[in-house]
């Protein structure tokens, strides 16, 4: 096969399954936040926050490392995978035994002291997710994507199926008959402690299927530890995991900083964060929108970067991006009281977050087109300073706007953040890689559907029009003008 030709089609099944399955996970929140209360919810919401940074931290960039020295001829590829695999294996089991010797004491820490089984739990997931990677860096290596797919899969739909066995029909059970064969499957004591359980389960079916992977990592032919590879993995591959915990920062702090820093007791603050955490969920289409894009933009503008009209074409995506962009934002917005329903109605309270967030993410949206400047450019160490700012900045607004104005003050820290990182990121990328952006055709269209939002807003609440009709109507005006002022360069390449 042509190797461009296969370069597509394996990002087409790499981007598919993590898209498929993200949105698959999503579907979830309606089960959890029409059976469990805010404070229930806002402990998924906190523990899986925690998650995203073990995850970063205790992979410890290695995956990239892989790729580098499996490339790089220097040793063979079974003695690189060895080394990456025992390493990972040795330091996620010193994790986990750690979490389950000082579960009671890290539980009381994070006032959790009533449940410090959650402790291991979810340090078993993350050491389980950690090892896998590993085997997932290989098949990638190896040309297997729809193995890799296909196992992505088979664990979302795991996970999916078991946390409808016990909160659905287990739970539905024990209130029917607490003794019927399922009803004995439900323990009210661990309650919302059965999502992390469904999710142990799905990342030790995991293991089980990449197990001749990792194997072959252990026992097979030419599979040895070598300590002086070892060292140079780990110092090439440590700066990833500061590049990476810095976008966890952005993405995730908030989540695990509002129990915090919100100015209420325990109770309330757990409740406001699963309300928060619950509307963030309807941020998901422009979420996934733009991973999609990351997984095709990225590999296109390497790809393109050596054309005479590269920068041209590169300026024409990011308009007709911000313009699929602002659609998205247009469609949640004006929608919804429809979206609404996606949410139980102890949730909805806090939907007033919905339009800061879509707007953050179409900002960071924006961000990841930019910053090809420094990745075309070999530019990275200067890209990670922009996300080190971009998570300071996270920081200070969360610790500044929190404790006044709530899990509101999140939503703004975020836009906050990406607003910096986009305005960085153009001002270096017109120094190093200037692209001829049109900066205000970009943000006309933002302010465009900044203002058709306000729009229906102001023909719901003040003269009382059908929100279906409304949101209908503004939608055909979006489409409209973007038709009159974009439509003729939708098929016409710039000269």
């Amino acid at each position: 096969m042509n190797p461009l030709k296969r370069l597509a089609s394996q990002t087409a099944v790499y981007g598919l399954s993590s898209i498929i399955g993200r949105f698959l996970n999503y579907l979830l929140v309606p089960l959890y936040t029409y059976t469990f209360a805010p404070a229930d919810y806002g402990v998924v919401a906190e523990f899986y926050a925690y998650m995203g940074f073990l995850a970063v931290l205790l992979v410890f960039g290695l995956e990239t490392g892989y790729f580098r020295f499996r490339s790089g001829g220097e040793r063979e590829p079974p003695v690189v995978f060895a080394t990456v695999v025992r390493t990972l294996i040795v330091a996620n089991g010193g994790f986990l035994l750690a979490a389950v010797l000082l579960q009671q004491p890290i539980a009381d820490l994070l006032r959790h002291a009533a449940h410090p089984e959650y402790i291991w739990w979810v340090a078993a997931i993350v050491a389980l997710d950690s090892v896998g990677a590993a085997a997932f860096a290989r098949l990638r290596a190896e040309d297997k994507a729809l193995r890799f797919a296909g196992i992505k899969l088979i664990e979302i739909g795991a996970n999916i199926g078991l946390n409808l066995f016990f909160i659905l029909l287990c739970r539905q059970a024990f209130e029917a008959d607490p003794d019927s064969l399922l009803g004995r499957l439900w323990d009210p004591a661990i309650g919302i402690g059965y999502v992390f359980l469904a999710n142990l389960a799905a990342s030790g079916l995991k293991i089980l299927l990449l197990a001749p992977q990792l194997k072959d990592g252990l026992f097979g032919a030419g599979a040895l530890f070598d300590l002086d590879l070892f060292k140079r993995i780990v110092r090439y591959s440590l700066p990833m995991v500061i590049i990476g915990m810095a976008g966890i920062v952005n993405e995730m702090l908030d989540r695990a900083a509002l129990k915090y820093l919100l100015p209420y007791d325990d109770a309330t603050n757990m409740a406001q964060l699963g309300i928060y955490s619950a509307c963030y969920k309807l941020s998901i289409l422009m979420t996934l929108f733009i991973q999609a894009f990351r997984y095709a933009g990225e590999p296109f503008f390497f790809a393109y970067a050596k054309q005479q009209d590269a920068k041209q074409l590169y300026a024409l995506v990011l308009n007709w991006f911000v313009i699929f962009c602002v659609f998205i934002f247009l469609l949640v917005t004006l929608y919804l009281d429809s979206f609404q329903y996606f949410v139980g109605a102890d949730y909805r309270e806090g939907l007033t977050v919905v339009p800061v967030l879509l707007l953050a993410n179409l900002l960071l949206g924006i961000y990841v087109n930019l910053s090809i400047w420094y990745k075309l450019t070999d530019r990275t160490l200067m890209g990670a300073w922009v996300a080190l700012i971009g998570a300071g900045i996270t920081i200070a607004m969360l610790w500044l706007l929190v404790p006044i104005y709530g899990y509101q003050g999140a939503a703004w820290a975020h836009l906050a953040c990406y607003s910096a990182m986009v305005a960085m990121s153009y001002l270096l990328g017109r120094r190093y890689y200037p692209v001829p952006y049109d900066m205000t055709r970009v943000f006309g269209y933002i302010a465009l559907g900044l203002g058709l939002f306000g729009t229906g807003r102001w023909l719901t609440s003040e003269l009382g029009w059908n929100a279906f009709a409304a949101g209908t109507l503004l939608m055909l005006v979006y489409l409209a003008m973007v038709a009159v002022m974009d439509g003729r360069k939708l098929i016409v390449r710039p000269a």
